[in-house]
């Protein structure tokens, strides 16, 4: 052997959230195998460290798997037998046990208690090297080939050559022309890329200059098709953010991608009341209050701003007051507050929080062991499969879960 190869038992690629698991796993369970991370850039853990704000939303608290699976658009049934093992409570006591106190917010997402993500990205660290997991940064991999014997080669951007005999991949999502593309040259198949969990791109006048606000519940639903989802939407300098978008493109990666990011969202701002409803709670204002200003008195639960957008959009003048306002412009007003049509004309990833639909077909994964069923002593983990979740800790837990199963299986197989 070329005395330039460095020669290791594992090789994980992706300094990640499921990277670190599994080298973690591997060097934990089985102490006498050399176990290394290779990461292309100059610092590991970076999308551990951005998430939720910079406070890294670990989980989600909700530990029923067959409920825990639903938020998964791909990979559901797959996971389910993983997080029966595996899941959101074992991934708590796995932090907790290694002195990281977690906290569960109102909306179920799971943070440490610190509010900072570092406190997660140190426990990783320190767990790997504990374990002897070694970690190489600037390890840009550029081709993966596999010897007659099974081991590996990876050669790397630097001219470095790798040798292993376990490899598992652990790129997060594949992106096209991504050196990991080569993937299909070892026989895999590569399910299409598209983004998920993006903002929506909207210039209108409602939506002007309110950057920053937002409502607690609201319905969002693309035209022309079925997606449809509730909850927070906030407005941002480009247009509409929130868990309801995020959620909303997600379910619609591929659908939202076929359309080339133009297309037509309805927002009800009055999900709990249909269009009469919310007309007749109008009418009561004309009938009580009709001394009283339209914009400046509101009868649902809006931001001012938002209400007084709406209110103008319906044709009602400032200063109008209630007792004035026609029956027409109470028609308009409540199809502005039950079907508001925006014209979305572009996306924007979500902050730097990019997360990928498609990658590796989840029919060539043995999902107990995380092992390819195409190319023996391959495994994968994390976002590099076919796997993508909504918004609130479910994309972590998927890589937490899937790292942690190949970790073990390495350890455990017989090496040659």
């Amino acid at each position: 052997m070329n005395r330039d190869v460095i020669e290791r038992d594992v090789i994980v690629i992706g300094g990640g959230a499921a990277g670190f698991f599994a080298a973690i796993a591997c060097a934990e369970a089985n102490p006498g195998l050399s176990v290394t991370i290779l990461e292309r850039g100059p610092r590991v853990l970076h999308k551990v460290l951005i998430s939720g704000g910079g406070r890294c939303n670990v989980t989600h608290a909700c530990f029923e798997p067959a409920e825990f699976v639903t938020r998964y658009p791909r990979g559901k049934r797959e996971l389910l037998g993983p997080f029966h093992r595996h899941g959101a409570a074992w991934v708590v006591e796995w932090f907790q046990t290694r002195g990281v106190k977690l906290k569960s917010e109102e909306d179920g997402r799971i943070f440490p208690v610190t509010d900072n993500s570092e406190t997660i990205a140190s426990c990783l660290i320190q767990a790997a090297e504990d374990a002897g997991a070694a970690i190489r940064t600037r390890q840009s991999v550029t081709g993966v080939e596999q010897n007659p014997d099974g081991s590996f080669h990876i050669r790397c951007s630097d001219e470095a050559t790798w040798h292993c005999r376990k490899l598992m991949v652990a790129t997060g999502g594949l992106k096209p022309g991504s050196p990991m593309d080569s993937l299909t040259s070892l026989g895999h198949s590569i399910e299409p890329l598209a983004p998920s969990l993006f903002t929506f791109h909207i210039d209108d006048a409602r939506l002007a200059d309110l950057q920053g606000l937002s409502v607690n519940d609201a319905e969002v639903s693309v035209l022309g098709t079925k997606l449809q989802e509730r909850g927070p939407i906030l407005v941002t300098h480009w247009g509409l953010s929130g868990p309801a978008i995020l959620k909303i493109s997600a379910w619609g990666a591929r659908a939202l991608q076929k359309l080339e990011y133009r297309f037509e969202c309805r927002i009800n701002w009055i999900p709990d009341a249909a269009y009469e409803e919310v007309l007749q709670g109008l009418k009561a204002m004309k009938n009580i209050e009709g001394k009283k200003q339209v914009a400046a008195s509101r009868p649902f639960d809006l931001p001012r701003r938002i209400w007084e957008r709406l209110v103008a959009q319906a044709g009602i003048q400032h200063g109008m007051t209630w007792s004035q306002a026609g029956a027409m412009a109470l028609k308009k007003l409540a199809g502005e507050l039950t079907a508001c049509d925006f014209h979305v004309t572009d996306k924007s990833m979500n902050k730097e929080e990019f997360v990928t639909c498609g990658g590796v077909s989840l029919k060539e994964v043995d999902f107990k062991t995380m092992e390819s069923r195409k190319v023996a002593n391959l495994y994968f983990g994390g976002e590099v499969l076919d796997i993508d979740g909504i918004t609130g800790g479910f994309n972590f837990q998927s890589a937490w879960t899937t790292g942690f199963i190949a970790g073990q299986a390495m350890a455990a197989d017989e090496f040659a």
